[in-house]
């Protein structure tokens, strides 16, 4: 009964093949954004998990002041500073690490003759690469000895590459850098931009030369210390993080001064913990969209329910006749519901193949990687299954419930 009843619904809703269409246009175009939507936002959340998980999982950062509203919150209180004596006596006193690095960074201009280049200064240690797990591209990146000697030497980004040496070979090259002139000793390779910016739009001085030969001034604190921007360390397995991250903040608690019941001048962040941050923060972006792109499946839903109203209208005769020649209103209330249900399923699985197609358009476009997942897929097509089943309940019971004779009366 329930296969003569679908190929019922089939013939009918053939019969009226452009009505059938426009009704499943508003389901389609629900289940069709939501697919994209929720593509996107999954594909920018796998992209910031990409983004922190290649500078490696076992970091551990120290920035000076605050957060702002937790873990990737709203940046950083200015009250206090982290130096290069705190960065020395975390080093000294932290256990479980394998590596550690630390940067001072500042805007700045490097001049090639008559070409210019406004970009990201960084000074720092030499373990820097090793620790953000960044790749050379060409040449060398400087050593110790660089930096006991404040050479003048600077490792460039691509991005600056691009500006000073369109048409000729960087390496061994002098550039100068707020009129100070500096040797180029090798490329960077190409990282791309994130979150934060073009990443490539870097260049990287030894931290003793960025303090005492380009930023002297701007490096000083009040008393004197040498300022730090970051610092970095590397543990050695993920168990470690959370001993290496209390061991920094008693360190510094104690090199700061502050009382028992004063909260932290500086914060210390794990590489897990943006990571969390950031993946509840697109993880309710992903959920927001959805439901947006989800008010396009009730309005579709409605859409469902007006033309299965008009339809009961229509075939009032032909449900009269049926219930006068034995129909139950039980098999009239599910021919009606089951026309409801397969014009949103077919509309859903429309949708789908929409969404699909709208997912791969931005990739190929906008160049950004989207991520059509199987749930979101089942989601969206049982989520307008159910829109077809709740507003064809309404014109199924009023169609079950008309009485065979003023039915076979009705004009």
């Amino acid at each position: 009964m329930l296969f003569e009843l679908l190929k019922l619904a089939i013939r009918t809703l053939r019969a009226n093949g452009a009505r059938s269409v426009l009704t499943m246009l508003g389901i389609t175009i629900g289940v069709g954004a939501v697919i994209t939507l929720l593509a996107v936002g999954t594909g920018v959340q796998k992209y910031i998990n990409d983004q922190f998980s290649s500078a490696g999982t076992n970091l551990v950062a120290v920035q000076a002041g605050r957060a702002q509203g937790g873990p990737g919150g709203g940046g950083f209180g200015a009250q206090a500073a982290i130096t290069l004596d705190d960065y020395r006596a975390i080093v000294a006193g932290v256990t479980g690490v394998t590596d550690h690095a630390a940067d001072f960074s500042r805007a700045a201009t490097f001049v090639y003759n008559a070409k210019n280049s406004e970009v990201n200064v960084q000074g720092v240690t030499a373990s820097y690469l090793t620790v953000r797990n960044i790749a050379m591209g060409e040449g060398r990146f400087f050593e110790e000895s660089d930096e006991q000697a404040r050479a003048r030497v600077v490792v460039l980004g691509p991005t600056v590459v691009n500006d000073l040496f369109p048409d000729e070979e960087p390496i061994d090259k002098m550039v100068r850098l707020n009129g100070v002139p500096f040797k180029v000793i090798g490329v960077l390779a190409p990282r791309g931009k994130s979150l934060f910016g073009d990443q490539d739009a870097t260049a990287m001085i030894p931290l003793a030369t960025a303090h005492e030969r380009v930023f002297a001034t701007q490096a000083r604190t009040p008393n004197g210390d040498l300022r730090l921007n970051t610092i970095m360390l590397q543990t050695v397995d993920e168990k470690a993080r959370l001993a290496v991250k209390q061991n920094i903040s008693d360190i510094l608690r104690v090199r700061h001064r502050l009382p028992d019941d004063e909260e932290n001048d500086f914060t210390v962040l794990t590489s897990a913990e943006l990571i969390d941050a950031f993946g509840a923060v697109t993880g309710v972006l992903t959920a927001f969209l959805g439901a947006i792109a989800s008010i396009s499946l009730l309005v579709g839903g409605i859409g469902i329910m007006n033309i299965m109203l008009v339809s009961v209208t229509e075939r009032t005769r032909e449900i009269g006749l049926r219930k006068a020649i034995g129909a139950r209103s039980r098999l009239v209330l599910m021919q009606f519901l089951i026309e409801a249900m397969f014009l949103s399923l077919l509309g859903g699985i429309i949708g789908v193949i929409i969404g699909v197609a709208g997912a791969k358009a931005i990739e190929y476009f906008a160049s950004f990687t989207t991520v059509v997942q199987l749930p979101a897929v089942l989601l969206a097509v049982g989520f307008s299954l159910l829109v077809g089943l709740f507003f064809g309940i309404y014109p199924a019971r009023r169609a079950s419930q008309l009485n065979p004779i003023d039915a076979l009366r009705y004009e």
